[in-house]
């Protein structure tokens, strides 16, 4: 074809496209009211070629590299010459992970579970689009293993599992140099971090500097559920040291061999590091992870004003407590609005048992009108039990955080109890409608509690054993459903398997999981470009979770939903988020849709503007570019 036919037929063609863009009024409207290009389909520029990109887990595509590729980045006979798709890579990996599960194990005390954990990592390790993707078609079955419960054993092990390095570390020796560290990292742009110090990780307690695998496995999620760009997420491990006797002392332990930082020195470490990382990327999202309870209050209010930041712990905790809380109100065949007549008993007053508390107290408050009077009634439904019984206002040196909980010496004998009161005898005595376990103590709640909460006033009386991992959950299902009755509504923080009750009646256990909620309060905060993560934003996320599910399924028991829907669930969370930050007036916009055009979207077109902002593991097209 002549070079001046090729010009005609290009011409011919953008008239074409032009008299349909302008022509058609729908095409017309869909172009004033864009929703962004779907994240992750641009082609993507690459500075590297051969051997470099097949060592780079960004970019490498295995096998599925096109001959067109193979020959623009120079993998010409660097690879087998048969171009398989991703489907069939998938099928080849599967295959292998079934065969290698047993093989991977490091003897007998190495359980499946961490076997499987070494096989995916390795996946992650060459090639990140093929790991999300085989994460989020298996969601249901690989969640636990790269997140609860496994990552506690991964972090429990980390030093002896470490490879290759993923995420950042700062420690208390760098101290004066974060500002310039925060450029080692190679992303120009990072759209959600997530930072622990170690100090308390899951129900383990301080693993120093091996709790890293709790971030890495917080943000794998933040991929799969809220399609972060996995090449803008960023896990951070902040060094400070720990107390653990055992890791001072072990030759193999990667972290600081010191005890841990406090007072001034510790928020002095913190502070570098929050103003190192909104220096170089100012839209980042910051989610704090596994800080001890200590910490945890005073550097949410700390930061929480003037950073997009939040804590998961304290704050996505609370959510999904919450949702779960409101879901049992419904599965009672009540109105939600009824929440604020619930009597509750929680055991536990750390950083995620008073993040719940305030949370359902703050909740209650508004439905009964906001008011001083009605946050003042609320306090009256909480009954608060820790290590050493009920808190009451008798109780020396209590938290300031624990404080408004604390029951009046009066008002607690008039109930036949006292301050120190045991579990059971608080149970027994209160009749309570919801049992909430916030302790890290598994088997807390004995078959002594359960019988007491069968004198419940409730119908349908809840049991939310919510610590994590699976071993620190206060009961299990099959001792809430065998003690307290088949008509009992149970949740967990970790997996457990459903229990066959008999008859055909299964009594369902509800995996009350964080993921059902952070990934959408980070998504929704990025898209609405929100300058804070404010507390209406978080009580939209739980709200839009509790009215997720049917009326059909809430009264059978069912009050969280499948995991298998996550992708979906972050989807509708993030938006309620950008729907509540839009009226807040906090919205300031993302990319191209700025804040005065997000506000003309309607609730369906908030929704397909966080859909297509979504980024799906499809491998890009690459286009070598010279640095």
């Amino acid at each position: 074809m002549s070079n001046f036919s090729y010009q005609i037929r290009a011409s011919l063609s953008l008239i074409k496209r032009l008299k349909q863009r302008f022509m058609n009024p729908a095409a017309l409207t869909q172009t004033a009211r864009s929703i962004t290009t779907t994240e992750g389909h641009r082609p993507t520029i690459v500075h590297k070629r051969s051997l470099d990109i097949l060592h780079d887990p960004w970019f490498n595509k295995g096998t599925s590299f096109s001959i067109t590729e193979r020959d623009r980045l120079d993998l010409r006979g660097l690879l087998p010459p048969n171009v398989m798709s991703s489907e069939q890579q998938i099928e080849r990996f599967m295959a292998d992970l079934k065969r290698l599960e047993v093989h991977a194990r490091d003897g007998p005390s190495d359980p499946n579970a961490l076997a499987k954990w070494r096989i995916l990592n390795r996946l992650h390790d060459r090639n990140e689009t093929m790991y999300y993707k085989v994460l989020i078609a298996n969601i249901e079955e690989y969640a636990p293993i790269v997140y609860t419960p496994t990552v506690g054993l991964v972090c429990q092990n980390y030093s002896g599992l470490f490879r290759r390095p993923r995420g950042m570390y700062f420690s208390a020796e760098d101290r004066g140099e974060m500002m310039s560290m925060v450029y080692n990292w190679p992303a120009e742009q990072v759209d959600m971090i997530v930072v622990t110090d170690g100090s308390r990780i899951l129900g383990l307690g301080d693993l120093g500097v091996q709790g890293i695998g709790i971030a890495i496995g917080k943000l794998d999620l933040y991929v799969a559920a809220a399609g972060i760009n996995p090449q803008r997420v960023l896990p951070v491990m902040i060094d400070v040291g720990t107390n653990n006797e055992k890791l001072l002392k072990d030759p193999l332990y990667l972290g600081l061999q010191e005890h841990r930082l406090d007072g001034d020195e510790y928020v002095a470490v913190i502070d570098e590091f929050m103003e190192a990382v909104f220096t170089r990327w100012p839209q980042v999202i910051v989610q704090f992870e596994d800080f001890q309870s200590k910490w945890a209050f005073k550097l949410l209010q700390r930061y929480r004003n003037t950073y997009r930041m939040f804590n998961d712990d304290v704050q996505g905790t609370a959510g999904v407590a919450i949702a779960g809380l409101l879901g049992a109100v419904r599965a009672q065949g009540r109105p939600m609005i009824d929440f604020p007549k619930q009597k509750i008993v929680v055991a536990g007053a750390g950083s995620a048992g008073i993040g719940v508390l305030n949370a359902a107290r703050k909740t209650m408050a508004r439905m009964l009108g906001n008011n001083e009077s009605a946050f003042k009634s609320a306090l009256s439904q909480f009954w608060v039990v820790d290590a050493k019984g009920l808190i009451t206002e008798e109780r020396e040196n209590i938290d300031p955080e624990a404080l408004p909980f604390a029951r009046k010496i009066k008002e607690a004998n008039r109930q036949g109890l006292r301050e120190g009161a045991s579990l059971a005898e608080v149970v027994r005595e209160v009749k309570p409608d919801v049992l909430l376990g916030l302790s890290a103590v598994g088997g807390l709640f004995s078959k002594e509690v359960l019988e007491a909460l069968k004198g419940s006033t409730s119908t349908r009386p809840a049991i939310f054993a919510m610590s994590n991992p699976t071993k620190n959950a206060e009961c299990t299902p099959e001792e809430a459903f065998s003690i307290v009755g088949d008509n009992v509504i149970f949740a967990s923080g970790s997996p457990f398997k459903d229990v066959d009750l008999g008859n055909g009646h299964v009594g369902h256990c509800n995996q009350g999981n964080n993921m059902y909620l952070f990934p959408g309060i980070g998504l929704g905060t990025l898209l609405s470009g929100s300058r804070i993560i404010s507390d209406g934003m978080l009580q939209a996320a739980a709200e839009c979770l509790a009215a997720y599910m049917t009326e059909d399924e809430v009264l059978q028991g069912i009050i969280y939903p499948s995991t298998s829907r996550i992708r979906d669930i972050t989807k509708q969370v993030a938006a309620a988020v950008v729907k509540e930050a839009i009226e807040e007036d906090l919205a300031e916009g993302y990319r191209e849709m700025d804040a005065r055009e997000l506000r003309k979207l309607n609730e369906e077109e908030i929704l397909e503007f966080v859909k297509n902002n979504m980024w799906s593991p499809e491998y890009p097209t690459l286009v070598y570019k010279k640095d």
